[in-house]
C-alpha cells in the first residue's frame, strides 16, 4: 500500500435504522453538507429490491467522515433517528470481541444517543445499540463497541455501578457465547478431571 495514500477506511460510513424509503439521492443531499461525498449504498435485499435499513457512505476526506459521524449521527430523517458509525471493514475486530462492553440495567428513558453521549468520553466508538422490543422501547440494556480495549476496561471502570438517570448500572465485558460455552466447557473438563481423582 502506498503510504501517502488516503486511507479510505477510514472516510466510509455505516448508517443505520434507515427507513425502507430512504434512497442514495436523499442521504446524498444529508452528507454532503459534511464535505464531498464520493460514493453511497443503501444495502438492499437482492431479490426484492427492499432496502435493509443501512448504508455506506464514502466520503473523500477522513475529516468529512468525522464531522459527518459528530454533527449528525442520531439525526432523524423520515421520522427516524439514524445511527452512524465507523464501518467496519475489518471483520476480525469485530468478531474478536475486543472492546466489547455490555451495560444493564439502563433507564428506560436513555436511547442509543444518550449512551453514546456517555460513553464517548473514554474513547472511539465503532458501535453502540440499546435493545429495544417490537414497540421501540428500551429493553434496559444494550452495547458498546469501542475501537481498543483500553477505552472499554476505562469505561467499565468509570461507569460500572454507577447512576445513570439514578439507575445503578452494570458495565462489564461484553461475553459471546462462544467464548461462554469455551470457559463452560474447560470447567467442566476440570470438574469431571477432580471427579475421576477423587473416585
Amino acid at each position: 500500500m502506498n503510504p501517502g495514500a488516503p486511507n479510505y477506511q477510514m472516510a466510509s460510513l455505516y448508517v443505520g435504522d434507515l427507513h425502507s424509503d430512504i434512497t442514495e439521492a436523499t442521504l446524498f443531499e444529508k452528507f454532503s453538507t459534511a464535505g464531498p461525498v464520493l460514493s453511497i449504498r443503501v444495502c438492499r435485499d437482492l431479490i426484492t429490491r427492499r432496502s435493509l435499513g443501512y448504508a455506506y457512505v464514502n466520503f473523500q476526506q477522513p475529516a468529512d467522515a468525522e464531522r459527518a459521524l459528530d454533527t449528525m449521527n442520531f439525526d432523524s430523517i423520515k421520522g427516524r433517528p439514524i445511527r452512524i458509525m465507523w464501518s467496519q471493514r475489518d471483520p476480525s475486530l469485530r468478531k474478536s470481541g475486543v472492546g466489547n462492553v455490555f451495560i444493564k440495567n439502563l433507564d428506560k428513558k436513555i436511547d442509543n444517543k444518550a449512551m453514546y453521549d456517555t460513553f464517548s468520553a473514554f474513547g472511539n466508538i465503532l458501535s453502540c445499540k440499546v435493545a429495544q422490543d417490537e414497540k421501540g422501547q428500551s429493553k434496559g440494556y444494550g452495547f458498546v463497541h469501542f475501537e481498543t480495549e483500553e477505552s472499554a476496561n476505562n469505561s467499565i471502570e468509570k461507569v460500572n455501578g454507577k447512576l445513570l438517570n439514578e439507575k445503578k448500572v452494570y458495565v462489564g465485558r461484553f461475553i459471546s457465547r462462544k467464548e461462554r460455552e469455551k470457559e463452560l466447557g474447560e470447567k467442566a473438563k476440570l470438574f469431571t478431571n477432580v471427579y475421576v481423582k477423587n473416585f
